[in-house]
């Protein structure tokens, strides 16, 4: 009777969300079925060398925003060789442009290998919001050639990988505005595309033109429509409606989106996957303009835990 009740709420909800797709219930079977402390841990064996994994912060954030997303995975998969960068370089200015903050996490990068003199065999990327495009640009840069080989997973938490031009929040965007302006800030120039008069030419174009996300086994997409500081169908890489019927600037939208997508298409070694997530959210201001699950991703253990246990970790093994 219980399951039964179970089964008919569950449905009755998939059918209000009006979207496609399946709810993690549905899994028979966990990304880890390791027990969160297992009673012996053999030594690790580090000459097949490790699995690097680089945490990158948002705007305005720091080195430990991702400290609970380390955790998760580090319980879910004891022994599994990882070593994690929890990048601290541009936490003390995440308003510079993306050039420099980029060239500052490659630095990060290269000089957290030679200290350690670590021997590695994969690299992952885990970013949170505009961390996703210092990540992004980072591939894209020489000194970087020689890791692309052993590119593993790019997590992407509420990346805004197509900007935030087409923001149906008045108040984020003006809230966006205001503080570009204060802060005179380059980033947030860039991805409201106002760095260059012809779009084409803007910083966000010209990196959806690179090379980079192909070279990864798994693209993880996590966005989620509450989010109202990055626009969902940025954080996923898909069109909008409101660009479909934009003239002007829409046709160069599709490009980026191609320019995107197209490589990911052709690459045989390479998954892209969306995740769509709905927080359970009280009724506050947070909550309101949008910030409290742009946060959630961060914060939210029963999120976390959840998402790692019934399919994150698989993307870390």
């Amino acid at each position: 009777i219980i399951f039964s009740s179970f089964y008919q709420a569950k449905e009755k909800f998939k059918k209000e969300l009006k979207i496609e797709g399946f709810l993690y219930s549905d899994l028979t079977v966990l990304a880890s079925d390791i027990p969160y402390f297992p009673p012996e841990e053999e030594e690790e064996n580090l000459e097949d060398g490790i699995h690097l994994v680089v945490c990158v912060h948002g705007l305005d954030g720091n080195s430990a925003d991702l400290r609970l997303v380390k955790t998760f995975i580090e319980l879910g998969l004891p022994g599994g060789k990882l070593d994690f960068l929890m990048s601290e370089k541009n936490q003390m200015d995440t308003f510079a442009d993306f050039d420099t903050m980029t060239d500052r996490l490659l630095d990060e990068i290269i000089q957290h290998i030679q200290l350690y003199n670590l021997s590695i065999s994969r690299i992952s990327f885990i970013g949170h919001s505009l961390g996703n495009i210092i990540i992004r640009s980072v591939l894209t840069r020489p000194r970087f050639r020689y890791y692309l080989n052993k590119l593993h997973t790019f997590l992407s938490l509420s990346g805004p990988h197509l900007g935030t031009l087409y923001n149906n929040s008045t108040l984020v965007s003006t809230g966006l505005w205001l503080m570009q302006k204060l802060k005179k800030s380059g980033s947030l120039l860039q991805l409201t595309f106002r760095d260059n008069a012809d779009l084409r030419k803007c910083f966000l174009y010209q990196l959806s033109q690179k090379t980079g996300l192909q070279y990864f086994k798994n693209v993880v997409l996590v966005a989620s429509p509450q989010d109202r500081y990055v626009p969902f169908h940025s954080a996923r890489i898909e069109m909008c409606k409101t660009a479909l019927k934009d003239r002007h600037t829409g046709p160069v939208y599709a490009e980026m989106i191609n320019n995107l997508l197209g490589p990911l298409v052709e690459a045989k070694d390479c998954t892209l996957i969306r995740h769509n997530v709905f927080h359970a959210l009280p009724n506050t201001a947070n909550t309101l303009i949008g910030r409290a699950a742009h946060i959630a991703v961060l914060d939210s253990e029963l999120f976390l835990e959840k998402f790692f246990l019934v399919a994150g970790l698989n993307y870390f093994k």
